[in-house]
């Protein structure tokens, strides 16, 4: 479970139940709101189909004057045509009157089944509930967070500091997520908030680094969502203002640091998973080739299933790095799991399978190492394995 985790100056955020859930006792309405105007960046989803949120909240960002964003979990208005469209606004609208914004700087997500209308007389209610509740306590970050989990198990925050000119800057985040993540972003929907002064082209080009080795470099189960947004506030609530390149670049530091602790969150809680795998491909010509190679044997099913039963079948993986589309040879290719030497340039190496297999059934973290020959570049992947309980909780997810 994590520990409570404090908001960056000039934000407060609420987490309500408004009964989205079936009537189910969770939380489902969160609110994040900032006391001024927030520089504000997105990244979202690249399904063709997707959310009326995604399009409602692309529309307007980036922008400068951002104030709020409004999450509801259990429903994703996905799928919902104009009526989806105009009840994402409706939502904007609502959160907009409460904190006297104009609906154009409140920004809105969704998460739940695709295909169904948004209960919207739930939430006329619910919002102005949740607008009552906002508060700057680390109890109402956790209750934000919770409020946006569908199937996740715990909810998922992380945060980082940064000290400049003698104050200090802060950066905290909440995710959610646990299927239907791909890269290219996945069912995850983040907010990312931070009390330094960021120019409006640099949240977006900041927050579009972070996410390259973050979020879009996880994967459970292949399947990529029609809801996934992350987006960035920065307020400037700190007083201090990100101008120098060598302030750039501390400031992207910590929030990627942010970034990879909330993706690989998501792997940890992937629905039904035993194993959080880590996935290393080195001595690659190109970072895209690297991280085609780590997806291919990330999404692989025969790969995530060895994982699971503790089968060091490695020539699953390497099979799944030749079908990858990157052009190499076997004799290109060396192998280690869990620090075991599998296979050397392209030749099996005698190993102790018993002892491997032992290594991936009692730990629950598994590293794959595949070292190529071709250059220095490299990826940093992060995947899971397919289980009976991942098949169980994913065949009557609606009924």
């Amino acid at each position: 479970m994590t520990d409570l985790i404090p908001l960056p100056s000039g934000f407060s955020t609420a987490g309500v139940r408004c009964g989205i859930k079936n009537n189910a006792p969770k939380l489902d309405l969160a609110l994040f709101v900032s006391d001024r105007p927030c520089a504000a960046a997105g990244v979202f989803t690249t399904n063709l189909v997707c959310g009326a949120p995604v399009k409602v909240t692309r529309e307007r960002l980036p922008r400068s004057t951002a104030r709020a964003v409004v999450i509801n979990s259990g429903n994703s208005n996905a799928a919902t045509g104009e009526r989806g469209i105009a009840d994402a606004k409706k939502m904007t609208a609502i959160v907009a009157d409460q904190i006297g914004a104009v609906p154009e700087d409140v920004l809105v997500a969704s998460t739940g089944v695709i295909g169904r209308f948004l209960p919207m007389d739930v939430l006329e209610a619910g919002i102005p509930d949740a607008a009552k509740h906002l508060s700057h306590t680390p109890e109402s970050f956790r209750h934000a967070a919770q409020a946006m989990m569908t199937t996740d198990t715990f909810q998922k925050q992380a945060t980082s500091t940064l000290a400049l000119h003698g104050k200090v800057i802060r950066i905290s985040g909440a995710c959610k997520g646990a299927a239907m993540i791909a890269p290219n972003m996945a069912t995850m929907l983040c907010v990312i908030m931070t009390d330094a002064k960021l120019s409006q082209d640099d949240a977006a080009t900041m927050l579009r680094h972070s996410i390259q080795d973050s979020f879009n470099c996880i994967s459970v189960d292949g399947h990529e969502s029609t809801s996934d947004s992350v987006i960035l506030l920065a307020n400037g609530a700190s007083g201090v203002t990100i101008t120098t390149a060598e302030e750039r670049q501390a400031f992207q530091h910590k929030l990627d640091d942010v970034a990879i602790k909330l993706a690989t969150d998501i792997i940890r809680d992937a629905e039904g998973a035993h194993h959080f795998v880590e996935l290393n491909v080195t001595g690659a010509r190109t970072r895209f080739e690297a991280f085609k190679i780590a997806k291919a044997i990330a999404d692989s099913p025969l790969v995530k299933t060895a994982i699971c039963g503790a089968d060091p079948n490695w020539g699953r993986i390497v099979s799944a790095a030749g079908y990858a589309g990157v052009p190499l040879l076997e004799t290109d290719m060396s192998l280690v799991v869990n620090g075991f030497l599998l296979y050397q340039s392209g030749t099996p190496v005698d190993f102790d399978a018993t002892q491997v297999s032992t290594s991936l059934r009692d730990n629950r973290n598994v590293t794959i190492d595949l070292k190529l020959t071709h250059g220095h570049e490299k990826v940093r992947f992060w995947t899971c394995d397919l289980t009976k309980e991942y098949v169980e909780l994913n065949a009557d997810y609606t009924t």
